[in-house]
């Protein structure tokens, strides 16, 4: 008794002079902490999945709120404190979004400083906004955790939305690394977890100044992180619909450098790669679906002698989904390009192209321009791929029945947006997600989007098939375990039974009502706590 009453007296010390000294910074330091919260909050993200420090980055914001209420001008000190968090967390997570500029240096090497450090400098307004929104309620133990919590995770949903939204590495997609502890985002979404994770991770601060019961914050912590584990444990375990072996997923990544990709001289021989990799005998009654990547064959509909290929080198009963660029014609006689998943099937006498999808969600900057007369003015057109402003939008989520199944296609960015994967009445029997990681390079960018996709199949209750150009290429079941994969930057396939869907879920159900409930609960309860 007499060690842990030692060591136990030592932990509460160490705590209490920790939030001292965080509350106590003022100025630069106080912004250097913050930013420095925000670090060890991305790295929590994949690829290094450092969870612990979600406690230390969310604790130590909410102490620094604290320093920041006592301060003169306290709601600007606070936005700055959570600018500074914001910047640090943004930073180190979306860095990776400069190395697309590299492709093609010789146009674009000049505009990655600006892209490295004006995008996390944009996303911190929404951080320092829901800082200073926290500083002005003055909360206490825990009515302060609970209104952090909830006003965070308000920011979070309102930066997945405003502009086109960017709902980039949101707090809960620390726990899609694995499908154990991402498996309530079947009940209340990515959203919904990032406003549990929350709470949890901010708990130790709920405490921290209580004498008696300094530690009931971290046993709060540790009971909710084993709860966590506990659910995704049961929900894991439970039963679930057998699957008809028959129906067959064979997911393609060529692994084509992107430089290559976007080289039309090189067209018939990317074309060639993929066709390689999807050829291959199946059983007589099985029933094939061959995924390639986004823009894997542009203009595939133009290009009769590919589609006689395809029709010679293909089993006879197979459905191709082909990430491409189709092009057409309005009636005023402009040519419109779209960023589209053909869908190719055996119509008897060849291949045809049976149905496309185009992709809704373009990429503001990088497939379509804002303000395009502006952006051609100040000589930044040439930032699209195709037309004047580059890519048209789709019309919108979709559900295609081919080869006896319904799917939903993604391409890419869509992917990223919980709750949009398909229309609400038209639930399909599973997800099939093209992309093009190839731009961001062997870095932090294609391993996050790859936990998004997780994300998505658990929120369904859908598999989700992904093939990527260059990795990760992989396959989900409607549990967001990952069966099969094909690591980055390697060439293969997956070949794999299609896994079935499962009952829908209380999310797909009911979308993100569910975590405003739960955010009003929080925020009646931090008030009523408050008082």
């Amino acid at each position: 008794m007499g060690f842990l009453s030692v060591v136990s007296g030592w932990l509460a010390q160490s705590l209490k002079n920790y939030a001292d000294f965080v509350r106590g910074a003022t100025g630069k330091k106080r912004w250097l902490i913050a930013f420095a919260a925000g670090i060890c909050g991305a790295l929590a993200m994949a690829p290094v999945y450092a969870l612990p420090l979600l406690v230390v980055s969310f604790t130590t914001l909410v102490l620094l709120i604290d320093g920041a209420q006592i301060a003169q001008k306290a709601k600007r000190a606070a936005f700055f404190v959570g600018w500074f968090f914001g910047f640090g967390y943004f930073l180190v997570g979306i860095y990776w979004m400069a190395f697309s500029f590299f492709v093609q240096a010789d146009q674009f090497a000049w505009m990655a400083p600006f892209a490295v450090m004006g995008m996390p400098a944009f996303l911190g307004l929404f951080t320092g906004a829901a800082v200073a929104l926290c500083a002005s309620l003055k909360g206490s133990g825990w009515a302060r955790v609970l209104l952090f919590a909830a006003v965070w995770t308000l920011f979070e949903y309102a930066r997945g939305h405003v502009l086109t939204g960017l709902p980039w590495n949101l707090a809960g997609q620390a726990l899609a690394g694995n499908a154990l502890t991402a498996q309530s985002a079947a009940w209340y979404g990515a959203y919904g977890l990032s406003l549990v994770t929350i709470f949890i991770v901010a708990a130790p601060a709920a405490t921290i100044d209580q004498v008696r019961t300094r530690f009931s914050g971290i046993v709060v912590f540790l009971l909710g992180a084993a709860l966590i584990v506990g659910i995704g444990g049961l929900r894991l375990s439970l039963p679930e619909p057998v699957g008809d072996a028959r129906v067959v997923l064979r997911i393609v990544q060529p692994n084509i450098p992107q430089k290559e990709k976007i080289d039309w001289s090189y067209w018939q021989r990317n074309f060639e790669r993929q066709l390689e990799l999807s050829r291959g005998a199946l059983p007589p009654d099985a029933k094939l679906f061959v995924l390639w990547p986004e823009n894997g064959a542009p203009l595939l509909d133009e290009m009769p002698d590919a589609l006689a290929a395809l029709d010679r080198d293909l089993p006879s009963d197979t459905v191709l989904l082909a990430g491409a660029v189709r092009r057409d014609r309005d009636t005023d006689g402009i040519e419109r390009y779209y960023n589209s998943i053909a869908v190719i099937e055996d119509s008897g006498n060849g291949r045809v192209v049976t149905d496309h999808y185009d992709k809704h969600h373009l990429v503001p900057y990088g497939e379509y321009l804002p303000f395009y007369d502006l952006m051609e003015r100040v000589g930044l057109a040439q930032l699209t791929p195709y037309g004047d402003s580059g890519f048209t939008a789709g019309s919108g989520p979709r559900r295609i029945r081919a080869g006896g199944q319904s799917f939903a296609p993604m391409i890419c960015y869509e992917a990223i947006f919980p709750g949009q994967s398909y229309p609400k009445d038209a639930r399909p029997d599973w997800l099939a997600m093209v992309t093009n990681d190839a731009w961001f390079g062997d870095t932090s960018g294609p391993r996050q989007h790859l936990d998004m996709a997780r994300l998505r199949a658990i929120e369904a209750g859908l598999p989700l098939a992904r093939s990527a150009n260059t990795g990760v290429s992989a396959l989900f079941d409607g549990k967001g375990r990952l069966l099969a994969r094909v690591p980055l930057y390697q060439t293969g396939k997956i070949e794999a039974p299609l896994p079935p869907p499962l009952p829908q879920t209380l999310y797909s159900k009911f979308g993100d009502w569910i975590f405003f409930l739960m955010t009003i609960t929080c925020l009646l309860f931090g008030f009523y706590l408050r008082r």
